[in-house]
C-alpha cells in the first residue's frame, strides 16, 4: 500500500475516533496493521477480554513470528489460566491448557510438565515461586508492565505504537478545501452554496435554473480530477518487498540485524527461537525498539509478513486530542539524578553492570585492583588487589616488565553473557579471569598472559557454540581463547598500530569481529585464518571504540582524534560508511570519549566535564547533566542493562550512579538494608530466569553446568509486583546535600598550612634562555607542554617526553621536561611596539583547540605562529591601539574578541582579515574577556574593574556593572580586572587585586573573598581548576592559597617557601604574576613567576590532593588518594 494510502487510513482513524465509532476505530487498526492502540489493549486485558485481545494482537502479529511475540502470547494465556485455577474452574484450566498453552511444549517440554503440575495443587500458591501471586487486578496489572515492554521490544510493532501528528478534523478541512477549489471552479459561483452530496463534484446551478457547461482546464489553477473521483492516492506505487542480504555480506559490514549483543562485551549465540536449553534467549528480557527501518523475522505466511511490513513516515507522532498512547520515547527516561556516591580509593578505568542483577557493578581501576559493588546498599561485595596468580608461568619479557615497573591498571573488565565469570585485560600482557557466585565470591579462573605489551580490551563471543574470550593488544594483534580452559583458538594479524578496541558481533548465522586501532583503522574478522575482511578509517584516525544497539540492529562508533576532536556516528553496515554523525561536541575533548547505549533508542558520551545524550535518530544532542559537578572532564560511564541507572566516574576517585525513576525506585528498595540480609529481594529484583521462570522456577543446580551452558534468566513478571508494593511502601527520601550546604553548617575551619618543600610536589622548569617576568602561561589541551609569554615578548615551550617513567607523556612534577625549540633553532618572539618597550606593553595570548597554533601580541602587531615550527604565519591588526586581551569564538575559530588598549573590543575575522564590529562600553583598557556558549553571550572586563555583557548574536550591550568593593573602601575601584567562566558556563570567577568573587549572569555577586589574615598582600592571579571545584590564586608576597570554588572558603595556603628555595625568598620579592591550571588534573598547576621562573606543583604522594574543609572537633578531614591513571599506564595506547 503506499505511503499516501496510509495516510489516508491515519485520517479515517482519527474522523472514526472524534465521530466516536469506537469498535469501527479498532477494526480497522487490526485489520490495517498501521496503528497498535496501547490504549485500548490495556482495557481488554484489565477486563479480562481474553478473545478481543487475541483477536486484536493477530493483526499485528502471531504466535510463532519471533521471541517476542511468542512470550507476549504466552503471558496472555499463562494469566488466563492462573485465573481460571484462581476460581477453581478446572475445566476452564484444562482447556486453557490443551487448547492454548500446549503450543510451547514443543519448545520447552519441562515448562508445559510444571504448568500442567498446577492442576493437581489445591491452590497454585503452594508453589513456591507463585506464592506471592495477589488477587486477579494485581496481577494484570503486572502482567501488562511485561507485556508492554514486550510490545516495545518487537521489530514487528516498529512505527506502529504512535500516529502522526496533525489537526483536528483533518479528514474534513481537505473535504472543505476539496469543495472550494470545486466552487471557484464554478461558471457563476454563488455566495452561500448549498452543498448536499460528497457523491459528485459540486457545481452552482445557473440563475435560469439550467446547468452551468463542465469546468475546463485551467492552466494557472492546475489540471481539474475527473467527478467522482479521488486522486491516484497509489500513484507512489506499490510497496517494495524487503530483500534479504547475502551471507557473504561480511565485505560489506553486512546489513541484517543481531539481537543479541548487549555493550558490545558479549556475542551470544546465533538466533533461533529452538536453542541450547541453556540459552532460552527467545525469552530474554527485551529492549526497547530501535528507530531503524526493516524487519527481521519471517514466516510462511506471506500475506500476513506483507501486512506487518507497511512501513510509514519516520516522524509520525499522536494525534493531537486522540487519546491514543504518546511516544514511549522522552528524555525522562534518562537515568540523570545522583542517586549514590561510592568511594573507589583509586581511578577508576572501566565500569561494567551485571548482566542480570541489575545493581551488581564491576569496577576496574588505575592500580590494578577490581571491585564488586551493590550499588542499592552502597555495600563493596568483593575487592581484589592486582597479584599475578603464577609468576612462573608467565613470559620473560613480562617478568622483566614486572621486575622494572610493577605498577600496572585496568584498561577493560566486563561480565560473561549471564554473569557467573568476568574478564580483566590489564596494561602489561595479562588477561585475568574470575567466576562469581551471587553471595559476591570471586574464584581464580584463568590467568593468561595474552599479549606483549598492553592488553587494550577484552570481549566474550560464541564461536561454534563455544564460549570465548576476545582479547586486543599493542602487540597488533586480535586473539581468541577459550573461556574454558584458556588456550587460543585463533590470532588475527594485520593491524599496523595497537589494537585499541574489539566489538564481536554475527549476522546470519555469521560470526565476526570488528577491531580498531590507534592509526584510526577498522577491521573485520571472521574465525578463520583468512584475514582481515574490511579495511575503513574512522572519524578521527585514532583511538575509536564501536558498539551495537542492545537488539544488535544499529552499529555506532564513538572515538577522538589526536588533537581532541570527538565524533559519534552511526554506521551504514552495507556500504561501511558513516550514515549519522552526531554533534554536540563543543569543545576539545580533554582526553578519549567513551560512550554507551540503552534503550536501543539513546547515546550517552562523557564530555566536557558531564554526560551528554543523544536519540539515536537525532543529530543534536537532547540533553546534557553535569552529576551535580564533580567529574573529570571526559568521565567514564556505563548503563545497566535495562537503562535505568548509569554508573559515572568522578574526579575524586569516586563513582556517581545516575537513576532515573525506575531505577530510583529499584534503589530505595536496598536503602539501608544489609546485602546479605537482603540477598533474596535483591536476586528477585535484580535477576532474570528463563521462561520457566516465568513462573519463577528456577533450576538451582544450573550454577554447576558448564560455563557455555549456563541458564540465562529473565525477569519474574509475578513476583514483580510484589516486589514493586515493597518499594512504594519502604521509599527513603534520598539526602544529597550540596558543597554549599555541607560549608555553611562547619563553623569552625583548619586549613593546612605548607612551608616546606616535602610538604608538596614542585619543579622549577629549567631555562637556559634569559630571564624575563612571566606575564602569561597556559596547559596545552592536552596537557603535554607549558607554553610561557615572557615580558621581553619570547615565548618558551616545555614539553614532557614519553618515557617507562611516564609512558603517557603528560606534565607532572616528578620529572624535568625539555624546553622545546625546533631543530633549527627558531624562536618565538611577538612584533613590539614602536612607541613601548615590551616590558611596559601589556601581553595576550590563545591557544588554538588542538595546540597547533597559538596567537600572540606583546605591544605590536598580532602573530598567529606554528607550534610545530614556531614560524609566523600571519600578522594582523598592527597598533594603535594594541591588543591587550585574545579570544577565541567558542562556534568559530575563524572569528577573535580581540580587548584593546584604548578600551573597545574588536570581533575581527581571520579568514577574511576583517573587523566585524567594535564594541564600546569600558574608560580603560581591557584586560579580560570569557565566553559562555550556553548563554550566547561574551562577558569583557577592564582596567577601570567594569564588567559589561555582550550578546553574541547581535553583539549589543546587555549590562554592564563596577565590580564590587571591599568593606570599608569608599573610593571606586580601579585596576586590572579579569574574569573566568565556571564549567557550568553559568557562574563567571572575577579577580582583582582586592579580592576574588563569583557572580552570576545577571553580574550579581554571589559571594566574595578579601585578602586578610595569613594571605593579606593583593591578588595576583587566580583561576579555577579543571574540575572546577578549586580557585587557585596567586599573591603578591608569593602565596598560593587554594579555595573551594562553591565557597570561597579557604583549603590550603602554600607559601612561598615550599616552592622557592630560602635564598631565592630571602633575597627577592618573586611572586607568581600568572596561575595556569591543567586541563585535566584538577590537582596540578602552573606559576608564571616575576623574576621569570616556572614552576609545576603537585600535592604529596601522601596527601594527593588539596587540603580539605575540616570541623572544629577534629581539624582536618582525610582526603581520598588519586594518582593519575596515565601516570600507571605503561602502554603507549592512549588510556580507555
Amino acid at each position: 500500500m503506499s505511503s499516501l494510502s496510509r495516510e489516508l487510513v491515519f485520517l479515517i482513524l482519527q474522523f472514526l475516533d472524534e465521530e466516536k465509532f469506537k469498535e469501527t476505530v479498532h477494526k480497522l487498526e487490526q485489520e490495517s496493521g498501521f496503528f497498535f492502540n496501547m490504549k485500548y489493549f490495556e482495557d481488554q486485558i484489565q477486563a479480562g477480554e481474553w478473545e478481543e485481545v487475541e483477536r486484536y494482537l493477530t493483526g499485528f502479529t502471531k504466535v510463532e513470528d519471533n521471541r517476542y511475540s511468542m512470550k507476549i502470547f504466552f503471558e496472555i494465556r499463562k494469566q488466563k489460566y492462573l485465573e481460571a485455577l484462581d476460581k477453581n474452574d478446572r475445566p476452564k484450566a484444562v482447556e486453557i491448557l490443551v487448547k492454548d498453552l500446549k503450543v510451547f511444549a514443543s519448545f520447552n517440554e519441562d515448562l508445559f510438565k510444571e504448568i500442567t503440575q498446577l492442576l493437581t495443587l489445591e491452590n497454585f500458591r503452594q508453589n513456591e515461586q507463585l506464592s506471592k501471586y495477589g488477587d486477579t487486578k494485581s496481577a494484570r496489572n503486572i502482567m501488562l508492565v511485561e507485556l508492554k515492554k514486550l510490545i516495545e521490544a518487537n521489530p514487528l510493532f516498529r512505527d506502529k505504537l504512535t500516529l502522526p501528528t496533525f489537526k483536528a478534523s483533518r479528514l474534513r478541512t481537505l473535504i472543505n478545501q476539496s469543495l472550494n477549489w470545486q466552487h471557484q471552479l464554478c461558471k457563476n459561483p454563488r455566495p452561500n452554496p448549498d452543498i448536499k452530496t460528497l457523491f459528485t463534484d459540486h457545481t452552482c446551478s445557473s440563475s435560469n435554473g439550467t446547468r452551468p457547461p463542465p469546468p475546463i482546464n485551467n492552466p494557472l489553477a492546475g489540471p481539474v480530477p475527473k467527478p467522482g473521483t479521488f486522486p491516484p492516492l497509489g500513484a507512489h506505487g506499490p510497496f517494495q518487498p524487503v530483500v534479504s542480504p547475502s551471507p557473504s555480506a561480511i565485505a560489506g559490514w553486512m546489513s541484517s540485524a543481531n539481537h543479541s549483543i548487549p555493550h558490545a562485551a558479549v556475542a551470544a549465540g546465533p538466533p533461533g527461537i529452538v536453542q541450547a536449553p541453556g540459552a532460552a534467549s527467545f525469552l530474554k528480557h527485551p529492549r526497547t525498539p530501535t528507530g531503524a527501518s526493516g524487519m527481521d523475522y519471517q514466516t510462511a505466511d506471506s500475506e500476513h509478513l506483507m501486512k506487518r511490513l507497511r512501513v510509514g513516515q519516520s516522524d509520525e507522532v499522536s494525534f493531537s486530542g486522540s487519546t491514543h498512547s504518546p511516544n514511549i520515547y522522552s528524555p525522562d527516561d534518562l537515568p540523570k539524578s545522583v542517586a549514590r556516591n561510592l568511594s573507589q580509593g583509586s581511578n577508576v578505568m572501566s565500569l561494567d553492570f551485571h548482566p542480570q542483577q541489575q545493581t551488581v557493578l564491576l569496577v576496574g581501576t588505575n592500580v590494578g585492583d577490581i571491585s564488586i559493588w551493590e550499588v542499592g546498599s552502597r555495600e563493596r561485595l568483593a575487592h581484589k588487589n592486582f597479584k599475578v596468580w603464577d609468576i612462573s608461568a608467565c613470559s620473560m619479557q613480562l617478568q622483566t616488565t614486572l621486575v622494572k615497573d610493577a605498577t600496572i591498571s585496568v584498561n577493560r573488565c566486563i561480565w560473561g553473557p549471564d554473569g557467573s565469570i568476568l574478564g580483566i585485560a590489564f596494561s602489561k600482557h595479562i588477561v585475568q579471569m574470575y567466576t562469581y557466585n551471587p553471595a559476591g565470591e570471586l574464584r581464580h579462573h584463568l590467568e593468561i598472559d595474552a599479549h606483549i605489551g598492553g592488553v587494550n580490551d577484552i570481549a566474550f563471543a560464541h564461536p561454534n557454540k563455544q564460549l570465548c574470550v576476545v582479547t586486543c593488544g599493542d602487540d597488533k594483534t586480535i586473539k581468541v581463547w577459550d573461556a574454558v580452559a584458556g588456550r587460543r583458538l585463533y590470532i588475527f594479524e594485520g593491524h599496523e598500530a595497537s589494537v585499541y578496541s574489539i566489538c564481536p558481533h554475527y549476522k546470519e548465522n555469521i560470526q565476526f569481529i570488528f577491531s580498531t586501532a590507534i592509526d584510526g583503522k577498522i577491521k573485520a574478522w571472521l574465525y578463520d585464518c583468512l584475514g582481515s575482511r574490511v579495511d575503513y578509517d574512522a572519524p578521527g584516525l585514532w583511538c575509536t571504540t564501536m558498539a551495537y544497539s542492545a537488539d544488535g540492529t544499529r552499529l555506532f562508533s564513538c572515538g577522538t582524534s589526536k588533537e581532541g576532536e570527538s565524533h559519534l556516528v552511526e554506521w551504514n553496515e552495507s556500504e561501511g560508511a558513516v550514515k549519522r554523525t552526531y554533534a554536540g561536541f563543543r569543545k576539545r575533548s580533554l582526553g578519549v570519549v567513551q560512550f554507551d547505549t540503552t534503550r536501543n533508542h539513546f547515546l550517552a558520551a562523557g564530555d566536557e566535564f558531564q554526560i551528554k545524550f543523544w536519540d539515536m535518530d537525532n543529530c543534536n544532542i537532547l540533553t546534557s547533566t553535569d552529576a551535580d559537578g564533580g567529574l573529570p572532564a571526559s568521565p567514564r560511564l556505563r548503563f545497566n542493562k535495562e537503562g535505568s541507572l548509569l554508573a559515572v566516574t568522578t574526579s575524586d576517585n569516586g563513582i556517581k550512579i545516575l537513576a532515573n525513576t525506575d531505577g530510583q525506585r529499584l534503589l530505595r528498595m536496598l536503602e539501608g538494608r544489609s546485602f546479605e540480609g537482603f540477598r533474596s529481594l535483591s536476586e528477585a529484583v535484580n535477576v532474570k530466569p528463563a521462561i520457566s521462570g516465568s513462573l519463577g522456577i528456577v533450576n538451582v543446580s544450573a550454577a554447576a553446568a558448564p560455563i557455555h551452558e549456563r541458564t540465562e534468566r529473565i525477569q519474574q513478571s509475578l513476583s514483580i509486583g510484589n516486589l514493586v508494593a515493597t518499594m512504594e511502601g519502604s521509599r527513603v527520601a534520598d539526602v544529597k546535600p550540596r558543597i554549599s550546604d555541607n560549608a555553611d553548617r562547619i563553623k569552625g575551619w583548619k586549613f593546612p598550612d605548607i612551608a616546606d618543600s616535602a610538604q608538596l610536589k614542585t619543579l622549577r622548569l629549567p631555562d637556559p634562555l634569559t630571564a624575563s617576568k612571566v606575564v602569561r602561561l597556559l596547559y596545552t589541551n592536552s596537557g603535554l607542554a607549558l607554553l610561557a609569554l615572557a615580558s621581553n615578548a619570547v615565548h618558551k615551550l616545555w614539553k614532557w617526553q614519553r618515557n617507562e617513567r611516564n609512558p603517557s607523556g603528560k606534565s607532572t612534577a616528578t620529572i624535568i621536561p625539555q624546553l622545546w625549540q625546533p631543530s633549527n633553532g627558531a624562536v618565538m618572539s611577538n612584533d613590539l611596539s614602536e612607541s613601548k618597550s615590551a616590558e611596559e606593553s601589556a601581553a595576550c595570548i590563545a591557544l588554538s583547540k588542538n595546540d597547533s597554533y597559538v596567537m600572540s601580541a606583546s605591544g605590536g602587531k598580532v602573530s598567529l605562529f606554528n607550534m610545530m615550527t614556531f614560524k609566523v604565519m600571519t600578522t594582523f591588526m598592527p597598533p594603535p591601539p594594541a591588543a591587550t586581551y585574545l579570544a577565541f569564538h567558542p562556534q568559530d575559530n575563524n572569528i577573535i574578541a580581540i580587548g584593546m588598549e584604548d578600551s573597545t573590543i574588536q570581533i575581527y575575522n581571520v579568514r577574511v582579515d576583517e573587523v566585524k564590529t567594535v564594541l564600546k562600553g569600558h574608560h580603560k583598557q581591557i584586560t579580560g574577556l570569557a565566553f559562555s556558549q550556553n548563554l550566547n553571550v561574551l562577558v569583557s572586563s577592564g582596567a577601570d574593574a567594569q564588567l559589561c555583557v555582550w550578546n553574541i548574536d547581535g553583539w549589543e550591550k546587555k549590562k554592564t556593572k563596577s565590580i564590587q568593593a571591599p568593606p570599608g573602601h569608599t573610593s571606586p575601584l580601579i585596576g586590572e580586572t579579569k574574569v573566568q567562566f565556571h564549567n557550568d558556563q553559568s557562574h563567571l570567577l572575577v579577580i582583582h587585586e582586592s579580592q576574588i568573587a563569583v557572580y552570576d549572569t545577571q553580574l550579581e555577586c554571589l559571594r566574595s573573598w578579601y585578602p586578610r589574615d595569613s594571605l593579606s598582600a593583593p591578588v595576583a592571579s587566580a583561576i579555577y581548576s579543571c574540575d572546577g571545584l578549586l580557585v587557585l590564586t596567586g599573591f603578591c608576597d608569593g602565596a598560593i592559597g587554594i579555595f573551594d570554588a562553591d565557597s570561597l572558603r579557604l583549603r590550603c595556603r602554600i607559601a612561598p617557601s615550599a616552592y622557592m628555595s630560602s635564598s631565592i625568598v630571602s633575597s627577592s620579592s618573586a611572586f607568581p604574576v600568572v596561575i595556569a591550571a591543567h586541563p585535566s588534573d584538577p590537582s596540578q598547576f602552573a606559576l608564571g613567576m616575576s623574576d621569570g621562573a616556572v614552576h609545576v606543583i603537585e600535592p604529596s604522594d601522601a596527601e594527593q590532593k588539596w587540603g580539605s574543609l575540616g570541623s572544629q572537633d577534629n581539624g582536618i578531614l582525610p582526603s581520598n588518594p588519586s594518582s593519575s591513571a596515565l601516570n600507571s599506564q605503561p602502554s603507549e595506547t592512549p588510556s580507555r
